[in-house]
């Protein structure tokens, strides 16, 4: 099958889930058959579902991945300051690491938003209708919401990375507090443990709570780069710490603190 005709099959078997859509009409255009599909992934609860679909949206995603490019975490220049700290302006789903750092909410099954633009979309999006899975079987077994500054691990799928580290930061709301501050230092220094523990030589870490939880950019960065850079100062693993940054604005406070 062609990348078209692999669209086309995973839109047609998501709508067969739903008995209110399934006469519904697939638009022609690509973009707008990618945006459907991205749709009824996010919308779709962690369910089982069969080998075939799971086979071609495989080979469907991991060629939407190489067709935008992707950037080895390897090549990317370490900053003046600190020869185990990356600063990088890109899409974090492209990028080739041993783990990627996922700004979840407490439920930890991903954002059912259709195409809401928050990171936890765009990783699930990406990633495949596995990692729901896989988070809904962490979440199932521990039975309760996933308290914030803490971080689970599942595989990353079809992302470039191997790994996935989901980790709640806190909500702002009102006055930034000593407690808020508390725990976005809880969110790195719980990822660079697990991190750690796994024996993983690099991690991107998003900015965690900067999007829809309101942490101020400034002081999430201050948080971000010193939680690393003490906890690089003990441990040898991860031996590389890629801050990935999607907005100018973050690219320039980090590089400001990283020097």
């Amino acid at each position: 099958m062609t990348q078209s005709e692999k669209r086309l099959y995973l839109v047609k078997e998501l709508l067969a889930e739903l008995p209110q859509y399934r006469n519904m009409e697939i638009p022609e255009d690509p973009e707008q058959q990618k945006q459907l599909l991205r749709s009824l992934m996010n919308l779709r609860p962690p369910a089982p579902i069969g080998a075939e679909f799971l086979k071609v949206q495989d080979e469907y995603l991991s060629e939407e991945v190489r067709e935008k490019g992707i950037t080895d975490s390897q090549a990317l220049p370490a900053s003046p300051g600190n020869n185990r700290m990356v600063l990088w302006r890109g899409d974090i789903t492209t990028l080739k690491t041993d783990a990627i750092v996922n700004a979840a909410n407490s439920a930890l099954r991903g954002c059912f938003i259709p195409c809401h633009s928050c990171v936890d979309n765009i990783i699930h999006s990406v990633s495949g209708i596995q990692l729901r899975l896989a988070c809904d079987e962490l979440m199932t077994r521990q039975g309760h919401e996933e308290p914030t500054g803490k971080a689970k691990i599942t595989p990353g799928f079809n992302l470039p990375c191997r790994y996935v580290l989901h980790t709640v930061g806190p909500i702002v709301q009102g006055r930034l507090t000593e407690r808020h501050c508390k725990e976005l230092a809880d969110c790195y220094q719980s990822c660079l443990e697990l991190a750690a523990a796994k024996g993983l030589d690099s991690v991107a870490f998003c900015c965690i709570s900067t999007g829809e939880f309101r942490f101020p950019q400034e002081k999430a960065a201050e948080i971000a780069v010193r939680t690393v850079a003490d906890f690089l100062q003990r441990e040898k693993k991860p031996e590389r710490v890629i801050f990935n940054v999607f907005k100018q604005e973050d690219y320039h406070i980090y590089k400001r603190l990283l020097g």
